[in-house]
């Protein structure tokens, strides 16, 4: 017997969805893993290599055109084994050393496979475009079962993305057909794009040696006083001993205010004995003169 149209098409629409929110939850997977690098990193080196992130879930007919392209079946099996970027996060940074950086971070995450790398900014595209694409496939945990799920993600430059953001929205409004003027500036404009991206990266790098000299002076520095114009260094032997000296005051002040707190805990609880002493005292007082006062009664 077969399935009514109308029971198919609630059974698709069911499917589809809970397909669609498999790759959702991967990229909500994968924004809080960035998140969660980002915070890390900053505390660990007071820097932050990523400006910002942008997600974004290609459509179903989006999907299904591509498919058609490819000449691939239309199930979910083969949507998922031919099309890796339904889901697509895109990175942000400011120079080109954290577009590696951030790759190195994400390539040490257990649960992540990296499937596939491309290189543009080593290799770009003949029109100009870099960035660095890769592949990754996440564990998603569904309520029956457990998939696998490839996410692509774009690391890119502030300058490259502008670049191609110019790039899409110029052959978005020319569907494709750009005349040639159009595009010889648009290589221009990816190598001064590409110059910009280098000369930052060098003014980067510049401030970075800057900051690390200044560290070590405020080191040597402290190992070092005057005294009537003449200048001492502290013996490192003498550093350790006043290391282990700090380290020793720690421990002490430390049990110090356990044993305070002990002393106080012990004061509460004699107060608290004390109080119920005179209580229980009260108690008697109140009980002879009542006893005393009925015997007079009985008298008379």
């Amino acid at each position: 017997m077969s399935t009514h149209p109308i029971e198919q098409i609630k059974r698709f629409k069911n499917d589809i969805t809970r397909f669609m929110m498999m790759y959702k939850f991967a990229l909500d997977q994968l924004e809080t893993k960035i998140e969660i690098l980002k915070e890390e990193f900053q505390y660990l080196h007071d820097y932050n290599p990523i400006e910002h992130t942008k997600s974004r879930l290609k459509s179903p007919e989006s999907i299904m055109n591509k498919i058609g392209r490819k000449g691939c079946d239309f199930t979910f099996p083969s949507i998922k084994a031919h099309i890796k970027d339904i889901a697509g996060l895109r990175i942000t940074c400011s120079f080109i050393s954290d577009i590696y950086r951030i790759f190195d971070m994400l390539r040490n995450q257990r649960d992540l496979t990296i499937v596939e790398v491309k290189d543009y900014i080593e290799n770009p595209k003949p029109n100009g475009y870099q960035s660095f694409h890769m592949i990754v496939e996440i564990p998603v945990y569904m309520s029956d079962r457990q998939e696998a799920v490839c996410v692509e993600i774009q690391i890119r430059t502030i300058a490259m993305d502008f670049w191609a953001s110019l790039e899409h929205k110029i052959f978005y409004k020319y569907n494709e057909a750009v005349p040639a003027r159009l595009l010889r500036e648009l290589k221009e404009a990816a190598d001064s794009a590409t110059a910009l991206d280098r000369k930052m990266e060098r003014l980067h790098k510049e401030i970075e040696s800057i900051k690390e000299e200044q560290a070590e002076d405020e080191v040597e520095s402290f190992r070092r006083f005057i005294i009537d114009n003449q200048q001492f260094s502290i013996p490192g032997a003498l550093l350790e001993m006043l290391g282990d000296g700090l380290e020793t005051a720690r421990i002490e002040e430390a049990a110090y205010e356990e044993a305070a707190d002990g002393a106080d805990a012990s004061a509460n609880v004699v107060a608290a004995a004390e109080a119920n002493i005179e209580a229980v005292d009260e108690a008697a007082v109140a009980a002879n003169i009542e006893a005393a006062a009925e015997a007079a009664y009985r008298k008379k």
